[in-house]
């Protein structure tokens, strides 16, 4: 059996959130979830981070090693297959047993690599069926897991394509919301790392100089955006005006029509009347989901 730690970058959720709390957490953005109580618990239960520490500090988010890693464990496999699949049977080709081992870290920091948890139970099974979207959907969830991905969002969100990216954004963007935890070797890190991943994703073109581009979702990235407003308690029209729906670069009534052909798909409930927007889950989600979440 492989025993790879699990750190909780989150803190202790239980305790004082306010240890823990960003300046100005991204995920609030365009919700009134800020003005209510947060519900952390429920939140990282299934599968969301939150604190001011990331996998960033030292990765991407590794596209290329999870592509990897799913090719050799399909869809049903277990937390223990995934490990063993990186540490016995090296599938991502590291040279020793540390690196392999380190790699199975913070590929679950990043993604979970846990069907019993929620959150990459639902990426898993978009994985497999929208060869297309992987890059946004791994965005996606690593941005629900990595606090310091998920601090950059907003600049890559505020610039124009063929907009050059500087450096000097995401440091600023980061030192507003973390302070001087992190050192300039550490935060220079982030940057160079978060730069990477977005390029990945595709918000970003370039080696040397990263200049933004369009992204543009399809109908399964575009239900998966909604689903993740969703768990967090994000209901009707809200859904389209979450920090996941913004990165998709995609204005609010063509991200509707994509969230209708998802419905068509079967992958989301949805019913458009004038300004009303009703969507759900319910088909997706389990028993205890429901109960979590609520029944719409």
């Amino acid at each position: 059996m492989v025993i790879i730690k699990q750190h909780n970058m989150a803190g202790k959720i239980a305790g004082n959130k306010d240890g823990f709390k960003m300046k100005n957490e991204p995920l609030f953005m365009g919700t009134a979830l800020q003005e209510e109580e947060p519900s952390y618990n429920i939140w990282e239960k299934a599968g969301f981070r939150f604190g001011d520490k990331g996998t960033h500090t030292s990765r991407t988010i590794m596209l290329e090693e999870l592509s990897l890693l799913f090719q050799e464990c399909p869809g049903g496999s277990t937390r223990e297959d995934y490990l063993k699949a990186i540490v016995e049977d090296n599938c991502l080709g590291k040279r020793t047993v540390a690196t392999r081992k380190l790699s199975a870290q913070r590929l679950t920091e990043l993604y979970g690599l846990n069907p019993a948890t929620q959150l990459f139970r639902f990426f898993r099974n978009y994985w497999d069926s929208d060869q297309a979207g992987r890059p946004l959907l791994s965005l996606l969830t690593a941005m629900s897991r990595d606090p310091l991905l998920r601090i950059t969002s907003p600049v890559i969100i505020n610039m124009q394509p063929g907009e050059e990216l500087t450096r000097q954004k995401f440091t600023n963007v980061l030192q507003e919301n973390i302070g001087k935890r992190l050192n300039e070797s550490t935060l220079d890190k982030v940057v160079r790392n978060a730069s990477s991943s977005w390029t990945q994703s595709g918000h970003l073109k370039g080696r040397m100089r990263k200049i933004r581009q369009k992204v543009s979702p399809t109908p399964m990235v575009t239900a998966y955006a909604l689903l993740l407003g969703y768990l967090l308690g994000i209901r009707g029209p809200g859904l389209f005006k979450t920090l996941w729906s913004k990165v998709l670069d995609t204005p609010e009534e063509e991200l509707q029509k994509l969230a209708l052909e998802a419905k068509r798909l079967g992958l989301v409930d949805m019913s458009l009347s004038g300004n009303v927007v009703e969507i759900s889950f319910s088909r997706m989600l389990s028993e205890e989901g429901r109960f979590m979440y609520g029944k719409n």
